[in-house]
């Protein structure tokens, strides 16, 4: 009778893997247990296959209550939001009390709602279970061969279950496989080349430095858009400001790094990496002006590549790393949006250009080329999109200008500087008192000595600067207005008795030493 069971359970689960396909979630070959899965309209339908019988209904409810389990731990396994499960027993004798009741469909009320149907293949009743059963869960009739004898029976199981095992260790083998393209090795690489540079940096006046950021390639808006120095785009991907902005970015391209590479594959991955860290700084220069570096915009581009395999594994994707993904990724956006210093532009924008990189490149075998070539198109019109807004937001902000005026004076471009400042004031902000001394320098330096004046006076309405107190002092004191250049060299002491040289143009507009 053992042997007959055995034969009813491989070949119902032979017909739901041939004939309605099915996949194996598990197996437990030494008990006789399959548990299959069919996704469909975003449900899943199980199938729970087991030689077993029981004696007593409350021993088979006992064991109904432990599959609810199983299946509520298997939930990362199962692709469906929603789960109907068919539990089916095959066994030589139905329990002895009344147990039809447990016919009647259950569910377990959960975020995940999972409702079961038993089904008791016995004896007595195995072609009406059946029946059920295939009404429940088949588009094609499931058929019982029982024309076998003893023997043949034997090796028709023993090629039965072989084959059940064979398909379970080949979905694992392509499951090992999919983590296993190739060994990283790029992901080390860029590690170590961002490190280097870290040291160059400390070594040549600082990582902090902004001086010294500019120099060697920081993202700087002026720079990329007055210079055409769009390599700065890429090269701030590979400077860190600080040990621990250092520190935090190759943790993180270590852990995300190494299975991005191992998924995609070395060349794959750089591309990813590259085409995300290339719109992350390009959406830093579209929404911040600050001088930024780092590879964030990159390393979040490693989170899109990881959603997409998401998308297009979701049920291995779920299985190993898809909570833990999601949840780091949903923290590092919501943190990003209470911190201020956090260049939140450079991180979405390498965010969704690692999604749409990963598009282009597709999985290794699982390429599509029209999906591939409608991903370079989308790629191309936010890269576009990206740049235009750049050239738009900055000259729309006061910011920017004054940055590209402070550029121009250490060029000492100062027509420059007075174009630039005087955009910035058509434009509205809270930088008005900054301009307008960066161009009231220009004119100085220009010699327009009124005009000079005239934008010092504006200034100090906006802001009490000392220097712009000072610098009133030395043009009133040159064209012979010496009250006046008394008044502003007071000021000016008052407001910071230490500012460089006041202590003489003090002493030679009062004719007065300054008051320790």
């Amino acid at each position: 009778m053992f042997l007959n069971e055995q034969y009813t359970l491989y070949q119902i689960a032979i017909h739901f893997l041939r004939k309605e396909q099915f996949e194996i979630l598990t197996i437990n070959e030494h008990a006789d247990e399959i548990w299959l899965e069919k996704y469909a309209n975003k449900k899943s339908t199980i199938i729970r296959l087991v030689h077993k019988g029981f004696d007593w209904q409350n021993h088979l409810r006992k064991d109904i209550a432990q599959v609810f389990q199983t299946v509520h731990n298997m939930q990362r396994m199962i692709k469906g939001k929603d789960i109907e499960l068919h539990n089916v027993y095959v066994a030589t004798n139905a329990p002895v009390d009344d147990w039809e009741r447990l016919k009647k469909p259950m569910q377990l009320n959960d975020k995940r709602p999972k409702k079961m149907k038993v089904y008791y293949l016995d004896q007595g009743n195995i072609h009406q279970e059946i029946d059920r059963l295939q009404s429940d869960t088949c588009d094609q009739p499931i058929t019982i061969n029982n024309n076998a004898d003893e023997s043949e029976k034997e090796n028709i199981v023993k090629e039965m279950k072989n084959q059940v095992i064979e398909l379970f260790q080949q979905k694992k083998k392509e499951f090992q496989n999919i983590f296993s393209r190739s060994k990283p090795f790029f992901t080390y690489f860029l590690i170590v080349i961002n490190i280097i540079l870290f040291i160059l940096l400390e070594m040549n006046g600082g990582s902090t430095a902004t001086a010294t950021l500019i120099e060697y390639g920081a993202k700087y808006n002026p720079a990329i858009l007055e210079n055409n120095e769009w390599w700065r785009v890429i090269s701030a991907t590979f400077l860190h400001i600080g040990f621990l902005h250092l520190i935090m970015n190759m943790l993180a391209l270590y852990y995300l790094g190494t299975v991005v590479e191992r998924i995609y594959g070395r060349f794959r991955f750089l591309i990813i990496y590259f085409l995300a860290g290339i719109v992350g700084g390009l959406a830093s220069l579209a929404f911040t002006v600050n001088i930024s570096a780092g590879a964030s915009g990159a390393i979040f581009g490693l989170f899109g590549a990881l959603l997409f395999f998401g998308l297009i594994y979701k049920q291995i994707f779920f299985q190993t790393m898809g909570y833990n993904i999601l949840l780091i990724l949903g923290i590092n956006l919501i943190f990003g949006l209470f911190v201020q210093q956090i260049d939140m532009a450079a991180h979405i924008g390498g965010l969704v250009a690692g999604f749409i990189a990963s598009a282009i490149v597709y999985l290794p075998k699982k390429g599509s080329i029209n999906k591939q070539l409608l991903a370079v198109s989308v790629y191309m019109i936010l890269f576009v999109g990206i740049v235009i807004l750049g050239y738009e937001n900055n000259n729309q902000n006061q910011a920017y200008h004054l940055m590209v005026a402070e550029n121009s004076i250490q060029e000492e471009n100062y027509q420059d500087v007075i174009e630039s400042t005087t955009l910035g004031l058509g434009l509205p902000g809270d930088l008005q008192g900054a301009l307008l001394f960066h161009r009231s320098y220009a004119y100085i330096e220009l010699n327009k000595i009124n005009l000079a004046i005239d934008d010092l006076e504006k200034s100090l309405t906006y802001d009490e600067l000392p220097e712009s107190y000072y610098n009133l002092a030395i043009l009133y004191y040159n064209t012979e207005e010496l009250e006046k250049a008394e008044d502003n060299i007071i000021l000016a002491y008052e407001l910071n008795p230490k500012l460089e040289g006041l202590a003489e143009l003090y002493e030679l507009i009062t004719g007065e030493p300054v008051k320790e």
